[in-house]
């Protein structure tokens, strides 16, 4: 199987548990998706747990790249805040989809330990990253910087979460503007 296969296999893994979560993924069902045998989804992944450890880990690594794309395109850390909702807005656009790290994280309980470190360093991406803007633009101490971010983190979270449950992208776009005049995030950039 090439690392194509591999790639394809993971892509499809990643969508299915942004719909379904965790325990959507089906490893039959990937391989129908994909067009091959599930036999062969577990040549490169031996279990459940394994091919949700690898989704999840691509999944946090690919936001590490896009908050570092975003702060290089925009050049400054207060603009960089300001886009930060717009990566959680993707997966609203995308079919009403859910960030992975943030459906998987309620079903914390029932995820395997590999899972879970991943899930984990999801969140973690995020906060840091945050942590970074926020005082890189001056708008927090050191000491209370991991705080806030972790509020913002959570709160754009909880949007996306309430926007999907109503299918309603706006919802998300009012909730992040009432966070932005509410003074949790900084203005926001077009």
């Amino acid at each position: 199987m090439s690392k194509t296969s591999r790639d394809e296999i993971l892509s499809a893994a990643r969508l299915t548990a942004q719909a379904h979560g965790y325990t959507g993924l089906n490893i039959r069902g990937l391989a129908e998706e994909v067009g091959i045998k599930a036999a062969s989804i577990y040549y490169h992944f031996p279990s459940k747990a394994e091919l949700g450890a690898a989704v999840a880990q691509r999944y946090w690594e690919d936001t590490a790249r896009d908050l570092a794309l975003l702060r290089e395109t925009e050049g400054d850390a207060l603009k960089s805040l300001g886009r930060y909702p717009h990566i959680f807005r993707r997966s609203l656009e995308k079919e009403n989809r859910l960030c992975m790290g943030s459906f998987m994280s309620a079903e914390y309980d029932d995820l395997p330990e590999p899972v879970k470190k991943e899930v984990q360093k999801f969140a973690d991406v995020n906060v840091a990253w945050l942590n970074t803007q926020l005082q890189d633009a001056g708008l927090i101490s050191p000491e209370d910087g991991e705080k806030r971010a972790r509020a913002i983190f959570s709160a754009i979270a909880g949007a996306q979460l309430m926007a999907r449950s109503r299918n309603d992208i706006h919802l998300f776009d009012e909730l992040i503007e009432g966070y932005s005049q509410a003074g949790l995030l900084p203005p926001l950039q077009a």
